[in-house]
């Protein structure tokens, strides 16, 4: 064979390789969502990289947007501080060349670039939310029946809304709860908050809000996967409202009162809501049930009559059936022809 042969042998016997592993990269999936381990890590690799890919870019864009407004839109910081602004001037201290600027104090040289790429982070995660959320939806819905497939995208959905509720909730009633706090004594004295104070507060506020929005939807989702039932939640439901007034009373931030019961009242009716969805679902259910599920399983379930035999050929059971009568004769059972007599008698 010449030199030329063989080159275009070794590159037939490398494209046909090529071919193969192309074809393994691009085998198509099961229908049930069945693969072998080592390709559920490099789907979860391959789904990480572009959530973080998300995230680092919309990181970069917080970044800028903290100081720089865009298409009518404020700047990033000057959205955060509008309810630091928002308050009474003789509230909080008035810095600026005229004293009448609306800014933060920064007591450490590298704290307003630390601050600012905290703000951006917390931005981008959120901004990159439908992307990460997509990626883990996408990894986990091969597994899942149709039915579980549509519960949780309702759920999904809710959750983000519910979210986005009491984030904008907390962004409103921060400011009276600042202004509550900064004007006990302000005869006395004046506060200067720092950037970090100021941006931690906000962060841990709309965080505790956003997260407590879910208790209701939690409920939701154990009474439709059925561990929770209207019953139970009806009898607790004095002490789901006790429960929920104490969480908030620990859990806000300043513990000031406006936040507070702007939590609890708000958590409050959600789980309302939640709690008559699940009196709604619970009837529903009770309508679909079979009824001889419910019955005990040393009971005797009724059973009515198969279609067809109602009326006058119906078969009814008279009573118990007489016994058989025996067979008359005590002569041994003789054998087909050409074999012995039979020992067994009836």
């Amino acid at each position: 064979m010449t030199q030329t042969g063989t080159e275009k042998a070794g590159a037939t016997r490398k494209g046909g390789a090529g071919r193969v592993l192309s074809k393994r990269r691009r085998r198509p999936r099961n229908p049930d969502g069945t693969m072998p381990l080592l390709e559920h890590i490099y789907e979860l690799r391959t789904r990480l990289l572009i959530a973080v890919g998300a995230i680092v870019l919309t990181l970069g864009f917080g970044f800028w947007w903290y100081g720089s407004g865009f298409l009518g839109v404020p700047s990033l910081g000057s959205i955060l501080t509008g309810p630091y602004c928002d308050i009474p001037p003789g509230a909080r201290l008035q810095l600026g060349a005229n004293g009448d600027d609306c800014r933060l104090l920064a007591t450490g040289p590298f704290e307003q670039f630390m601050l600012r790429l905290k703000v951006a982070a917390t931005a981008g995660i959120v901004l990159a939310s439908p992307v990460w959320l997509y990626q883990l939806w996408a990894f986990i819905t091969p597994g899942l029946h149709r039915n579980e497939k549509r519960y949780g995208i309702v759920f999904t959905i809710l959750a983000a809304l519910l979210f986005v509720g009491g984030a904008v909730l907390a962004y409103v009633v921060i400011v009276h709860a600042l202004e509550f706090l900064l004007s006990i004594g302000d005869n006395v004295q004046t506060t200067a908050l720092s950037g970090t104070q100021y941006f931690s507060f906000l962060i841990h506020l709309i965080l505790i809000f956003g997260v407590s929005f879910e208790i209701p939807l939690l409920i939701a989702m154990l009474n439709v996967a059925g561990v929770l039932s209207y019953e139970v939640l009806a009898r607790s439901r004095r002490g789901i409202v006790m429960g929920v007034f104490v969480f908030a009373a620990v859990a806000s931030p300043g513990q000031d009162p406006f936040s507070m019961l702007a939590l609890a009242v708000a958590v409050c009716v959600l789980v309302e809501v939640s709690i008559q969805f699940a009196r709604l679902h619970d009837r529903r259910r009770k309508k679909d049930r079979a009824e001889w599920l419910d019955v005990d399983d040393e009971s005797a379930s009724t059973i009515a009559p198969a279609d067809g035999l109602e009326g006058s050929d119906a078969v009814r059971s008279t009573g118990p059936l007489p016994a058989p009568a025996p067979l008359g004769g005590t002569q041994p059972l003789q054998a087909p022809s050409g074999g012995a007599a039979y020992d067994d008698t009836i």
